[in-house]
């Protein structure tokens, strides 16, 4: 029997959340291609051993997925973070309406602005930020944020104090940072949450590359005063358990260990490749390059977003 994961405030926001948090992008499109009904029952699954906060974005595809869970549980009983690339008032208004029907929902918990930048990028983005805050004031959404990958977009963040959570790259090695290291990241959230913002880490094991050090990796997210909780990406009932175990600081099984450290997957690029460039374009990691006509992937420096999946117009691009 595992113990339920701790449930606690996220930041200084009215929203309790589990410690781990399930990142949904594995189960979509993007990568596993799971249904709704077999994804489902995995994020029942995971609602069963306590967490009840579930990430997932507009581009992922798993809105199928969480809304077979929340069928089968109370709405007040998880919190679901999504995010978006809109960009103005429209687009952020689609966002939220496509997140609402498609998952079976009349709020959303977090809303974040995907993937942005820098300054620049935030205030390219205010018009959608103003949405998002006119439907926080109705009660459609609960609390604004974004994602990053970057150190100065969290620095920037203190100039937009309706920015309430933050959702960077965080692990020990600094794997996926775009600009600086582990501690730079460590010194800019620290300033961020001592302006009140609440942050949730992702990539605790840098796409798979820490995965020779799973516990460590984990443990160091899991165990950071910085971080209110830590998305993972989970694709069995195993990994899940495995994860529940380092979330409730318990000693883990040998299957249990075994489980969570034998999931290596890899960007696959296929053959049919012809070297359009999309994805080099899409890459954040400078990971993708081409070579005699056809993109080649740096392991190395991938960190399995699975972003540059969808640029591809010949589809040959998968996480296997």
């Amino acid at each position: 029997m595992i113990s339920p994961v701790s449930q606690h405030a996220l930041g200084k926001t009215q929203i309790r959340v589990s410690r781990l948090c399930y990142g949904t992008l594995t189960l979509g499109p993007l990568q596993r291609n799971m249904t709704p009904e077999a994804g489902g029952r995995l994020l029942c699954h995971a609602y069963q051993q306590g967490i009840t906060f579930f990430d997932t974005a507009q581009l992922y595809g798993t809105y199928p997925h969480l809304r077979y869970l929340l069928k089968q549980v109370r709405r007040e009983n998880v919190v679901i973070m999504t995010k978006s690339y809109a960009w103005s008032t429209e687009t952020a208004r689609e966002a939220v309406e496509e997140a609402l029907e498609e998952m079976g929902t009349h709020y959303l918990d977090i809303m974040l602005m995907h993937e942005q930048e820098s300054l620049h990028t935030l205030q390219g983005h205010g018009d959608a930020l103003q949405e998002y805050m006119r439907l926080k004031d109705r009660g459609i959404i609960r609390a604004v944020g974004f994602s990053t990958h970057r150190i100065a977009t969290v620095t920037a963040s203190l100039h937009y104090p309706q920015l309430q959570v933050i959702f960077p790259i965080f692990n020990p090695s600094g794997l996926g940072i775009q600009d600086g290291g582990i501690d730079e990241m460590t010194q800019a959230l620290q300033t961020a949450q001592a302006a009140g913002k609440a942050i949730v880490g992702m990539k605790p094991l840098g796409g798979g590359h820490l995965l020779g050090n799973y516990e460590e990796a984990l443990r160091f997210s899991l165990e950071h005063p910085l971080l209110d909780a830590v998305a993972v990406g989970m694709q069995s009932q195993a990994e899940i358990n495995a994860n529940c175990l380092m979330a409730n600081n318990l000693p883990l099984t040998r299957s249990a260990r075994e489980a969570a450290m034998s999931r290596k997957r890899k960007l696959h690029l296929g053959d049919e490749c012809r070297g359009c460039g999309n994805c080099i374009k899409r890459c954040r990691q400078k990971a993708l390059s081409i070579i005699n006509g056809q993109a080649v992937v740096d392991h190395s420096r991938c960190i399995l977003c699975s972003y540059c999946v969808v640029d591809c117009p010949e589809f040959c691009i998968k996480v296997l």
